[in-house]
Formats: structure tokens, C-alpha cells, sequence
């Protein structure tokens, strides 16, 4: 498990580029039969994946949480970007397909993960944070019929904001949140542009509550993001590739345009889950 330590904007102004992408981006997450993992210093989110090709992977909690295994102490969500698979918690099996999604709660103590093809492997993407209560484990799914365990996004929850005219039309898909599926801290969610928009986020905001990690894909190989960052008048940015996530601070903005279409992860740890409470930047004030 890689260790990030959390990082004061007086500092991250002086950064060049290269100390900016060592501290904030996280990269090569979806190695085969491998799981990754990025334990931050900002509200203790841990950013990973798992992808299994060849053989099961089974989560282990590692020296850096002192704990019995990786849950004794805190909660999951689960994002399937990859091909159909398969999650095991505590013996219980759940498939997911692409875009399928899973909250898993804290005291769940022995997680697997498999790929139905490992010549299409599952890419599961994870975001984990402290929690201090159980809830349900569930599946979660875009579309289709809800049932025991099983989760279906509620059409509220699919939000469609902006327009072609401004380049930001997209459709925001939330999976973990309150009156949904329940957590301790943990927001989960995914944001997709549609064709011919690039912009996310715009006009920005920060959130001193609470921290946040996207992960881009649904990109090409010579396609690339501009993922900005950094407080509102001393803007930085960071070139980010597909299935790339970037860590974002409290105090930092988190926008981004890219070269074409894209799609990303959006997880959210911190003081509170109301999806709205963020503080609005004006277009005038950015530098």
C-alpha cells in the first residue's frame, strides 16, 4: 500500500510539475492480477483497484492500518469499469457488470475478487474511508430490477446538468449516498460527458467538509484531460490519461476539460454526505 501524506496550498503553489503529479496522481492502478492501493492522509481515503485475471484476489488489510483485516475499521464502494466479475464478501457471491457498483460495510472480513474472462478481466475501482457504523452491504446498479441485496440507482439520482453550448452536457449517476444506499461518510458516484462536451465541474467549487478522488476513463489511448486544481486564484493543473484517479484536497478546486469525451469516478470522505454542500467559485474570480 502506498502512503501519500496530505499537503498545505501555501506549499502546493511552489510545486513544479512533477512534484504536483508525485503528490496528487495516482497511476498504473489496474495491474493484472494485482491489487493496487494509495492510502492518503487526507480524511484517510484509500484510492485503489483490484484486477483479477488469472487467479482470485483476496483484500488484505497490510501493516499500514493496524487492523485484523481491511474493514475491522472502515466502509467500501465498488465501481466495475471493466468485464463482467465477480465479488465475495464473507462467502457471499455478488456479479457485476460493467458500471455495476457495491457499497460494502465496515466488519465485513473476507472480500475476493474474480473476473468471469480474464481475457476481459474486471477492473473494480476502489474508494474506502473510516466508518464508525455498519450498514447493509449492497449491489448497486444503474439499471434493471431491484431485489434482496440489490440495489437500483433512483431515477432523482440520475442528474442531467449543462448543455452542448457550453460543452459541459453530462449525466451524473450517484450510487452512495444518503436515502440510497447508506454510509458512514463515503458519497460514490459517477459523471459521464456527453459527445461533444468536455468540461466538468464549471463553474467550480470547493468543499472544506470534505476531500474528493476522480478517476477519468472511457478514453482513448491518445485522448487526455486537464484536471485543474489548486485554490481558486493560484490554479494548477494536472494531464491526466485514461483510468488515471487524482487525489483533490479540501481547499483545492477539482474541474477538468479534455481532448474529447470522457467519464469519471467521483468518491467523496469528510465531515458530511449532502451532495450540495460545496462553495461556488465565480468564472471571474479563477486565476
Amino acid at each position: 500500500m502506498e502512503l501519500r501524506t496530505a499537503a498545505s496550498p501555501k506549499d502546493v503553489k511552489h510545486y513544479t510539475t512533477e512534484r504536483l503529479r508525485e503528490e496528487f496522481l495516482i497511476q498504473n492502478l489496474f495491474a493484472a492480477d494485482e491489487i493496487k492501493l494509495v492510502y492518503s492522509h487526507i480524511d484517510r481515503i484509500i484510492t485503489g483497484a483490484a484486477t483479477p485475471v488469472m487467479k482470485e484476489l483476496a483484500l488484505m488489510a497490510g501493516d499500514e492500518l493496524r487492523a485484523k483485516y481491511f474493514l475491522q475499521r472502515r466502509e467500501m464502494g465498488v465501481i466495475n469499469i471493466g468485464g463482467a466479475g465477480v465479488v465475495t464478501v464473507d462467502g457471499k457471491t455478488y456479479e457485476l457488470g460493467y458500471k455495476d457498483g457495491m457499497y460494502i460495510g465496515m466488519g465485513s472480513k473476507d472480500i475476493r475478487f474474480a473476473s468471469k474472462d480474464g481475457k476481459n478481466p474486471a477492473k473494480f475501482y476502489i474508494n474506502s474511508a473510516p466508518a464508525h457504523k455498519v450498514y447493509p452491504t449492497v449491489l448497486i446498479r444503474p439499471e434493471g430490477e431491484a431485489g434482496e441485496g440489490v440495489v437500483v440507482i433512483k431515477e432523482e439520482n440520475k442528474v442531467e446538468l449543462g448543455s452542448l453550448e457550453d460543452s459541459n452536457h453530462r449525466v451524473i449517476c450517484k450510487y452512495i449516498l444518503p436515502g440510497q444506499v447508506e454510509s458512514c461518510q463515503l458519497v460514490m458516484g459517477m459523471t459521464g460527458l456527453k459527445p461533444g462536451s468536455v468540461w466538468n465541474t464549471m463553474p467550480c467549487h470547493t468543499h472544506d467538509r470534505r476531500m474528493e478522488v476522480y478517476l477519468y476513463f472511457e478514453m482513448p489511448e491518445d485522448a487526455f484531460v486537464m484536471h485543474y486544481m489548486g485554490e481558486p486564484d493560484e490554479t494548477r493543473h494536472i494531464v491526466m490519461r485514461n483510468e488515471e484517479a487524482v487525489i483533490s484536497p479540501s481547499w483545492s478546486i477539482h474541474a477538468g476539460s479534455g481532448t474529447r469525451a470522457y467519464t469519471f469516478i467521483w468518491g467523496m470522505v469528510g465531515e458530511n454526505q449532502a451532495f450540495d454542500d460545496m462553495d461556488a467559485v465565480a468564472m471571474k474570480d479563477l486565476r
